[in-house]
């Protein structure tokens, strides 16, 4: 019992009066924001005499709003406005605050069809770059409101509308109440309410601010067969209790009606794996006892011994809370029983519940937030850069990429204002960013000349300024590391810079790596038909080639070669050079190589050593080059591509079993593009319309336009300045540092995957341009494996295998390319999930498939995942 004690339990009795107690009664430190009221506006509400003020002056973005006027009778007037947030995911209110003071934190909802739509949203709140609560209205017509009690460490709070897919969020207002630091003690987190009743109360209503000088919600609340105990006199007149629960309150108490009974409490644990309660009850003696009469009781939590025994003091609070969590379980049972030796039943006044919220996760640096929200002020930036810059990693501010580990909060490493308007000079906020590696400029109107503080970021690796108005000189540090390979610069299409030469002249610093191949990433082979001793022709027609050709082919050619429409194997290949035996010079794209076919002597140019042919791609079959029209021509594929049997075009449903060995044949063919072609292969532009389907449902990808070779003596990519492949599918990590790796496809191949899984389109419109990955993060929250997967699967689909393709497609689209797996250990881990599947179909009946599917649910909820 004594151990229970000591882990659990304190009973707290303050028996001294506060000295200096701040009187409440002026509102002193509260903050009452009633959002969507005009701008400049304030007024007292009449019912409660709270002060409440506009919320122009906290947030940027949203749209005012007006409940419907058949909803504002028996509302008070600070929730007949609210802010709708239809444009962008995460919309946030910055409040300045004192750092280190505990508060009490109320959002509020009234939907009251605002809209006229009757559809009522569901949406998330979060509190900084933490997540707060789901609000999910399930009545227009009533109010819903999610509360915290939490301690900031800086001046200010972020509260972020967070639009998940379900409707346009929205708010009411936002109540900010200082508490003493004294009070509602957690060494687990912050708390937020579960419950705070008014226990047998005579009234039925609501009590707040005055009557509760913290302005906390009590709820009325009576126990079944139970009766209430009252008082008119005065509870802690003179506030002997830092809790101070109003006097109202405490005069009343519920009782059992059976001596011998118990008061009983139950309820349900909101996650039975992760939800972890404090629990506070009020207790007071409302009856002037008589010499014979007694009252004395005990508390248990699920039958084990929580405090006792508790023998309440006539008209004075009595506080008892646990100093720990209560034992995680997946139901509560709370019961306060009389002592043998008490003569009167057990009361209680009123109780407060709240479970565990870890708000503790940091957000970026703080010196990269200031640095950034001044560039941000500074060129009137009107992206949507809401919250954190960088946290959580869904909302991270377009344009950024931030370094991310487990221990120190994040940098900002990469900076994209490229083509965004900016006038003025170059920030001087911009050397604040002292981790910056990439930062792009380009495109815009900045005049000036190139500021020497850019020469201090150290750890800068690319700068591109081009297409401004800048002149003046070069900071000399930043020529010497562009010239000693450290620093890729840019300042082409300036005014007149100088460094590298007269300031007359142009200047390209870019030095762009490598050179594009192409559609000649294939097999390039070029047949000309050249036999020896025979008079050449020149040739006015059309030139067809077999497999592949170059834009320079020579026009020199015979009637009996020109005519062939022939497909080569790679053995092919081999027999007719004999093995490559016999080099006959080397071109731009490739060694040429002697050969015979049919007897006759052919040159045989051949762009990679290493003939790119692989199941898992198209094959090229011929060209056509007349003048300025050319044309590739490729095996037929029988069932299109993949786009269009996942976009619904057709009425052809994939399975989930023919999705996976879809993402297996497409992951293959990557693969074999990086690893298995020398010099490697990075594709650039991997999309389901470039993955095509044969007859029977196999995929091969296609279209190697944009293809690049990269290096493999030392280097893993490609650098330059040019940015291709399709939006959406684009590593960011490429577009804002213009280094290309085999990362890249790994990015574009992991947002496929999640096309695969979910067959949602990339850019959601519907989802106000929601990216496919940040959705599914959000579903990966709520650990909702049923909803990210395509709904017309109905659930015919092994969960485990689901789940882990899905932390596959994940991993591939992570924002920085250290933290992507490679193609390899993608095929890898597919394979384990095709194999999965394929055991679940052979091995179980549907009976076990669907207990199988329970009990991953169970096993995979949010906290889990």
């Amino acid at each position: 019992m004594m151990g229970s004690f000591k882990h659990f339990i304190l009973a707290f009795l303050v028996g001294f009066a506060l000295i200096n107690l701040v009187n409440a009664q002026d509102q002193t430190g509260f903050i009452s924001i009633d959002c969507g009221s005009p701008a400049n506006s304030s007024y007292s509400e009449t019912t409660t005499g709270i002060n409440y003020i506009s919320d122009a002056g906290f947030i940027d973005t949203g749209i005012s709003q007006q409940i419907s006027a058949v909803y504002k009778d028996g509302y008070q007037h600070y929730v007949w406005n609210l802010r709708s947030f239809p444009q962008g995911i995460r919309n946030c209110y910055n409040i300045n605050i004192a750092q280190g003071t505990k508060y009490l934190i109320r959002g509020t909802f009234l939907y009251g069809n605002y809209d006229g739509l009757s559809k009522l949203p569901q949406f998330d709140i979060h509190l900084g770059v933490n997540m707060w609560d789901t609000i999910n209205i399930t009545d227009m017509s009533l109010t819903f409101s999610t509360e915290l009690i939490h301690v900031p460490y800086q001046n200010y709070l972020q509260i972020c509308l967070v639009n998940t897919g379900f409707g346009v969020p929205f708010i009411s207002a936002i109540e900010l109440r200082p508490l003493s630091n004294k009070t509602y003690l957690s060494n687990s987190g912050s708390l937020a309410l579960f419950a705070r009743l008014d226990v047998g109360s005579v009234t039925g209503k609501i009590y707040r601010y005055p009557t509760d000088v913290y302005d906390r919600v009590w709820t009325p609340f009576n126990y079944n067969s139970s009766t209430t105990l009252s008082t008119s006199l005065l509870i802690d007149s003179q506030s002997n209790n830092y809790y101070q629960p109003p006097s109202i309150v405490m005069s009343t108490a519920s009782t059992p009606i059976n001596v011998t009974a118990p008061l009983e409490l139950n309820w349900n644990s909101q996650n039975a794996t992760s939800s972890q309660y404090y629990v506070y009850m009020h207790f007071a003696e409302v009856v002037n006892l008589k010499a014979n009469q007694y009252r004395s009781f005990n508390v248990t939590v699920n039958g084990k011994f929580f405090y006792g025994p508790i023998v309440p003091q006539y008209l004075y609070t009595y506080t008892v809370y646990s100093t720990s969590i209560l034992a995680i379980a997946q139901n509560y049972d709370l019961l306060i029983s009389k002592t043998q030796s008490s003569t009167l039943p057990p009361i209680l006044n009123a109780l407060e519940v709240y479970s565990i919220r870890d708000l503790s996760k940091p957000g970026t640096n703080q010196q990269d937030v200031d640095a950034i929200t001044k560039i941000k002020l500074a060129y009137g930036i009107q992206r949507n850069w809401e919250g954190d810059p960088c946290l959580p990693q869904a909302y991270s501010w377009a344009g950024l990429n931030c370094s991310y580990d487990s221990i120190n909060p994040p940098r900002i490493t990469s900076l994209n204002l490229s083509s965004s308007g900016l006038t003025g000079v170059i920030s001087v906020f911009i050397s604040n960013l002292i981790m910056l590696q990439y930062l792009d400029i380009s495109n815009n109107n900045l005049t000036g000349s190139v500021p020497d503080f850019l020469s201090q970021l150290q750890y800068l690796r690319v700068l591109n300024l081009e297409k401004n108005q800048l002149n003046g000189t070069i900071p000399a540090d930043l020529i010497e590391r562009s010239k000693n390979g450290s620093l890729l610069l840019s300042v082409d299409e300036n005014l007149n810079v100088c460094g590298f030469g007269s300031c007359k002249k142009k200047n390209n610093i870019a030095v762009p790596i490598g050179a594009s191949v192409g559609v000649l990433l294939i097999l390039s082979l070029i047949v000309v038909a050249v036999l020896w001793g025979l008079k050449r022709r020149k040739k006015d027609k059309n030139k067809v080639a077999t497999a592949g050709a170059e834009s320079n082919i020579q026009t020199m050619s015979f009637q009996s070669i020109e005519s062939i429409q022939r497909q080569f194997t790679h053995a092919d290949l081999i027999r007719i050079t004999n093995n490559f035996e016999r080099i006959l010079g080397k071109g731009g794209f490739g060694q040429v190589y002697h050969g015979y076919i049919d007897n006759t002597q052919v040159a045989v140019k051949v762009k990679l050593l290493m003939i790119v042919h692989h199941r898992n791609l198209t094959t090229l079959v011929g060209y056509c080059y007349e003048g300025t029209n050319m044309g590739l021509v490729y095996e037929y594929m029988a069932n299109g591509d993949l786009d269009a049997h996942l976009s619904g075009k057709n009425n052809n449903i994939l399975s989930w079993e023919a999705r996976l060995n879809i993402a297996m044949d497409a992951a293959q063919g990557l693969e074999y593009l990086h690893y298995g072609c020398k010099p490697p292969i990075i594709h650039r532009d991997v999309k389901t319309t470039n993955i095509l389907l044969n007859e029977n449902f196999h995929a091969k990808i296609a279209d190697f336009g944009l293809s690049k070779i990269f290096p493999t003596d030392g280097g893993t990519h490609v650098s330059t300045f040019s940015v291709a492949g399709t939006p959406g599918y684009l590593d960011p990590e490429y577009s804002t540092s213009y280094r290309l790796t085999e990362k890249s496809d790994v990015y574009s191949f992991g947002v496929v995957l999640l096309e695969i899984i979910t067959s949602q389109r990339v850019i959601e419109r519907s989802r106000e341009n929601t990216h496919i990955s940040q959705w599914v993060r959000i579903m990966i929250d709520k650990g909702d494996i049923q909803n990210i997967v395509d709904p017309r699967l109905h659930g015919n689909f092994n969960v485990n295998s689901a789940w882990k393709v899905v932390e596959i497609a994940m991993a591939c689209v992570s924002c920085t390319s250290i933290e992507r797996p490679t193609m390899s250990e993608v095929v890898i881990k597919l394979k384990e999930c095709l194999t999965s599947e394929l055991a679940q179909r052979k091995g179980e009946s549907n009976y076990s498939v669907e207990m199988v599917n329970m009990n991953m649910i169970t096993e995979l909820s949010p906290s889990t995942r």
